[in-house]
């Protein structure tokens, strides 16, 4: 299902102009970064709209009443949360990843949160060491 995913957002983000499957066989540094901006934008306005679908203002009147970050529209936020998915994919793409790649990474570095999980994981300590053995 993953890898159809991906076919499928590949195929949509071409009607707009980003092919990723060229980019992939292709590399281009100012290709990719041009759509990862663009995609990183979409991403950012979805977490706003997500963020809309609860009560986040400490001024409102459901935040005075006990009720601040209450999920309010929960057909939305899903909605939201898939809008999150499309983009995601995407910027997955303009960074060369295929559903595999990602696939993959994501175990690599569900590794590491594990670990950091387990070893008492510290903002103070960290640093980006545990990442560096992450690669496709």
């Amino acid at each position: 299902m993953f890898r159809d995913l991906f076919a499928k957002q590949a195929e949509l983000n071409k009607r707009t102009g980003f092919d990723a499957k060229a980019l992939r066989e292709n590399f281009d540094n100012a290709t990719a970064g041009q759509w990862l901006n663009n995609y990183i934008a979409a991403m950012s306005n979805e977490l706003e709209e997500l963020r809309d679908c609860t009560y986040w203002k400490h001024w409102c009147a459901e935040a005075k009443q006990g009720r601040r970050f209450e999920l309010n529209d929960l057909q939305n936020a899903r909605v939201e949360v898939i809008d999150m998915l499309f983009f995601w994919i995407s910027l997955a793409q303009c960074v060369g990843l295929d559903a595999d790649d990602a696939y993959n990474l994501y175990m690599q570095k569900l590794k590491v949160n594990h670990s950091r999980q387990d070893d008492g994981y510290s903002m103070a300590q960290k640093t980006e060491d545990d990442n560096k053995d992450i690669a496709l």
